[in-house]
């Protein structure tokens, strides 16, 4: 029997996007550490072209675009596919859809039905085997799910982070592995509070953050959306729709349009980026809207009742990588993108039209995308002739969890209020 080659891990250095100093990773860098002000770093990959790995499985043909030390078990790639029904409806000659989720008959098998999985296959395959700390996630439901799921396949130590009303986006096919722990913010809670007590719980050096959109592990995972829409299309998209909370998926996608530009293959970068919220939570909206690199004013209180009102809760940050060097604010001028908005009526009634057209369902997130791409159309910011990727981050949840699931209740509930001391002490009781 022929045994598998080793992996090599891959090779790239960091850049700091706002300087462009280039400098080597020290295994968990999120920052340049000669850095005198707030900016996002970058993977500088030795391999410039873009060549998907044929000896590879899953969402790991694509390592060569990844900062990867190994790779993981039971991973999956978004698939990419020409739309017809949907395209049809809105009258779109080359309308793509870029999915991560649930629907075997396309080739998409993400247990979790979402593209967060992308983020936790690579963040985890960035983790070193001989790391001893355990691994700190904050999130607001998909991410949670997704790193849960990863961590208990690989044996990866974890505790995960979540506002306690959002438990419900906790369902597993089994039941998970002694490695991953969950604690939550208390009843009332939202993301930022969650991210409070991840903060707290790394104040010990026996745990770390996995980093959010400073992890380039988070967003070149993220970014092989648009690398299944290339390897597809041979080309970069015109125009990005995505849904967002932290904008991040999005600033992975233009960091990877830059990649396939450079190789000189796959067009001029020229895609506009489109984003889109769900209304009344419209930090982000509402900053771009003002034409200022900073975020609007948000209370405490605003944005934990407006969370609690929307049905796409993942797109609830409000603490996102925006104002940044590299961050969604420069992705958004630089494109010539725009934001929208949709309604928890606009998620229904296109979670009703998309499943007739093409034939699954999607998760609120992914329908909020579909919103603003039919606003887009409405409003002639598209043509029928461009080349549109629709970035459709979840679904097939329906389906998925028809084959049964179970629940992972939170280990502990905290208040993000307690001393970080306490956090910790009471977290080191779970191992």
């Amino acid at each position: 029997m022929k045994l598998p080659k080793k992996f090599t891990p891959t090779g790239y250095k960091l850049a700091s996007v706002v300087t462009g100093r280039v400098f080597d990773d020290a295994g968990w860098t999120l920052d340049d550490p000669e850095g005198s002000s707030p900016s996002l770093v970058r993977a500088v990959y030795d391999q410039k072209s873009f060549n998907p790995r044929g000896d590879l499985k899953g969402i790991y043909r694509y390592a060569d675009w990844m900062p990867v030390k190994r790779t993981l078990k039971k991973s999956c790639a978004p698939v990419t596919y020409k739309s017809k029904g949907l395209a049809k409806y809105l009258g779109l000659n080359n309308l793509y859809i870029t999915f991560s989720g649930w629907n075997p008959k396309i080739g998409a098998k993400m247990q979790t039905c979402s593209f967060k999985e992308t983020e936790a296959f690579s963040v985890c395959a960035r983790l070193d085997r001989k790391e001893k700390r355990t691994l700190v996630v904050q999130s607001a439901g998909n991410t949670a799910r997704a790193f849960a799921q990863v961590c208990s396949d690989n044996d990866i130590p974890v505790v995960i982070c979540i506002p306690e009303d959002n438990k419900h986006d906790l369902w597993f096919h089994h039941k998970l592995n002694k490695c991953v722990k969950v604690i939550a913010a208390p009843h009332g809670s939202d993301y930022y509070d969650a991210i409070t007590l991840g903060e707290k719980l790394a104040s010990d050096p026996g745990y770390f953050l996995e980093g959010g959109a400073k992890n380039v592990a988070r967003r070149d995972g993220m970014g092989t959306t648009i690398l299944s829409f290339a390897e597809k299309v041979k080309r970069i998209p015109d125009a990005y729709f995505q849904a967002v909370g932290s904008g991040t998926g999005a600033i992975a996608a233009w960091e990877n349009a830059e990649r396939l530009a450079a190789d000189g293959r796959f067009s001029e970068n020229r895609m506009r980026v489109y984003v889109s919220q769900n209304k009344p939570f419209t930090l982000l909206y509402d900053s771009w809207k003002a034409c200022s690199r900073e975020l609007a004013a948000i209370t405490p209180e605003q944005g934990r009742r407006q969370a609690e009102v929307i049905l796409a809760k993942v797109l609830s940050n409000r603490k996102p990588p925006y104002g940044i060097a590299g961050g969604l604010f420069d992705v958004l001028s630089r494109s010539g993108g725009d934001m929208f908005l949709a309604s928890n009526d606009d998620i229904i009634y296109w979670l009703l039209q998309f499943r007739n057209l093409e034939g699954y369902d999607l998760l609120p997130a992914a329908c909020v995308a579909v919103a603003s791409l039919a606003s887009a159309v409405k409003e002639g910011r598209v043509g029928k002739d461009d080349y549109i990727m629709l970035n459709c981050t979840g679904g097939g949840a329906l389906a998925a969890m028809g084959r049964g699931y179970t629940l992972k209740e939170p280990d502990l509930v905290l208040s993000p209020e307690l001393p970080a001391e306490e956090v910790v002490r009471r977290v080191n009781e779970l191992f």
